[in-house]
């Protein structure tokens, strides 16, 4: 098994989100209609609201950069993954909801897709202005250099990139960038260290793909 692919080291957590983003926007626009009804492994919801669900986590994003930034950061991207309520039931419910919803408020696929474009642009462009060591606070109360909070929507287009393939039957679209960032934060060491395909190796992590021990060196993080 060859190693994943070596990342550019002047590449910026930014420039993965960007590019996962362009990725699954891409993608996305290819579906057919009756693609969008498939089945996830993140039950209950669809193609369509786990698609959803994505966007409604990167849109959070505005309303934290418009706010007054916290003092410091009290919060790591590996800390963010901790079990609290943030995994709660009734959390794991409003999510469920957030996404239906957010699903239901659009005519049709095609432009859902437009948005979420819209969406992610206007965020790389916002986020790429915002000043070095920029601290957000989360809708759970972190307080996170913006980088970090970064790597945790990374995360999110990343691994439900890789659920909304596998419901397609689709080769997954797992860009280099957003897999170091990944791989990196599971495993506190360079993609290009660690054994590959990056989506098989991502998969097992998450517990995606059935059968074997954790990857080595797994660091244990709650991901939902």
């Amino acid at each position: 098994m060859s190693a994943a692919r070596p990342v550019d080291p002047d590449r910026t957590v930014l420039d993965a989100f960007r590019d996962e983003a362009d990725a699954l926007g891409h993608a996305a626009a290819r579906w057919a209609d009756s693609d969008w009804a498939r089945p996830t492994r993140c039950a209950p919801w669809p193609v369509r609201e786990l698609f959803a669900h994505v966007h409604v986590v990167l849109a959070w994003l505005p309303g934290m950069l418009a706010a007054p930034a916290p003092a410091a950061p009290d919060t790591s991207a590996a800390g963010y993954y901790r079990p609290d309520h943030r995994f709660a039931p009734e959390t794991d419910a409003a999510r469920i909801r957030l996404a239906r919803e957010h699903a239901a408020s659009f005519a049709t696929p095609g432009r859902q897709v437009r948005e979420f474009r819209t969406l992610t642009a206007e965020l790389t462009g916002r986020c790429a202005a915002e000043p070095a060591g920029r601290v957000v606070r989360t809708r759970h109360g972190d307080a996170m250099l913006l980088d970090d909070f970064l790597t945790t929507r990374v995360v999110e287009l990343a691994v439900h990139g890789l659920d909304l393939a596998d419901a397609l039957g689709r080769p997954a679209w797992l860009t280099p960038a957003a897999a170091g960032v990944v791989l990196r934060l599971l495993f506190e060491r360079p993609a290009d260290e660690l054994p590959g395909p990056a989506d098989r190796l991502l998969r097992r992590a998450t517990g995606r793909e059935p059968g074997g021990p954790a990857p080595a060196g797994l660091r244990p993080l709650t991901l939902g």
